[in-house]
């Protein structure tokens, strides 16, 4: 297996951690473990309690119970818990493609999403979606690139990094699609319940269709990436069994600390996700603002969802050496668009506390080109 380099994650261990500011961030304000301990009497108490030792593959009976809480049709026994979402991506490529088989996959898109499907010998195609065309989704060019041998199609919504978002026609239209066929959909799901027009939260993927795989995090919209589990929930039992079988070959089983916190935090999902949705949307008017007096410089597509957005650079400046001079000079973190494969473009984030004072420090260095 032969995977390319993981530019963004090379990017990000180059800066995350000295840059003072992050302007980028896909995840949400974080909290203390005070803070979600305290949202259970006794919750200090199991934690001080707990033994250290395995837990189960699948994650625990509790674990699984809160996560089938958040789906309206999928059980615990659809759940399979993980080391974080990236494990998730991982075990289903490795997993449901091989030589000779065909995946499709969304871009732009989080950068594992194609590298490790390419990395198991599959072909793969790109479904592409475009600034010019307000990143629409043209389903009617995705229905002409599967193909009888496409496996896999991965697409994620709220989505990384431009914050748009599915319609729920569009996504009738997607599950119809590939339930037609019985092609395998990887919804990868973790900025759902950030969507900035509560009316606008689709449903779960795999609520929808028995063979879609959808993936989640308290990562993202619940602001815990510490605690680094994920999951992954799946109708069809042979399918989660085949994820469930390579879970053995990398992690095994997770933190049992870390899934006692990450149950907790779950079955509290409303009120952390809603705080987080709050800030984004507090948050959002003044990043408008600002690439509102910037727009001879950045322009984008408003997001729809998420905490993130993708402006376009619109003079010839070198954007990754701009965004590290920014860096390393006035320690503001943004994310260069030639990890997605989008060089004019910036990631930039709105759902952290200190937003403001990142803009501020950033409004002198627009000219430095």
């Amino acid at each position: 297996m032969q995977i390319e380099p993981f530019e963004i994650e090379r990017f990000y261990e180059r800066w995350e951690f000295s840059a003072e500011l992050m302007l980028s961030s896909s995840d949400c304000e974080s909290r203390p473990l005070s803070e979600l301990l305290a949202l259970e009497p006794g919750a200090q108490e199991r934690l001080s309690s707990l033994r250290l030792g395995y837990t189960e593959v699948a994650g625990s009976a509790e674990l699984r119970e809160a996560i089938a809480g958040t789906y309206e049709v999928t059980g615990p026994e659809d759940v399979l818990t993980l080391a974080a979402a990236e494990e998730g991506i991982f075990i289903a490529y490795q997993s449901l493609l091989g030589t000779g088989d065909h995946a499709v996959v969304e871009a732009p898109s989080y950068g594992s999403a194609v590298n490790l499907a390419r990395s198991t010998g599959a072909e793969v195609t790109l479904w592409r979606r475009r600034h010019e065309d307000g990143w629409g989704y043209d389903l009617d060019e995705l229905e002409r690139l599967l193909r009888a041998d496409t496996r896999f199609v991965y697409v994620n919504s709220p989505h990384n990094p431009t914050g748009s978002q599915m319609s729920a026609e569009e996504q009738r239209r997607l599950v119809a699609m590939l339930a037609e066929r019985g092609t395998v959909l990887f919804s990868d799901e973790v900025y759902r319940g950030l969507e900035h027009d509560d009316a606008r939260r689709l449903p779960a993927a795999c609520d929808l269709y028995e063979r879609a795989v959808s993936l989640n995090t308290v990562s993202k919209s619940y602001g815990l990436p510490g605690l680094r589990i994920g999951w992954v929930a799946c109708r069809d039992p042979a399918l989660l069994g085949r994820l469930r079988e390579l879970k053995l070959y990398t992690t095994i089983c997770s933190s049992a600390p870390s899934e006692l916190l990450v149950e907790i935090a779950v079955r509290h999902s409303q009120l952390l996700i809603g705080q987080a949705r709050s800030l984004v949307l507090e948050n959002l008017p003044a990043l408008e603002a600002f690439l509102a007096r910037h727009a001879e410089l950045l322009e984008w597509v408003p997001p729809a969802a998420g905490p993130i957005g993708f402006p376009r650079v619109r003079d010839d400046r070198d954007v990754r050496d701009w965004c590290e001079q920014t860096a390393a000079e006035a320690g503001v973190l943004l994310l260069p668009g030639y990890v997605y494969d989008e060089p004019r473009h910036i990631r930039m984030g709105y759902g952290r506390a200190r937003l403001r004072e990142a803009l501020a420090r950033l409004e002198p260095r627009l000219g430095a080109g």
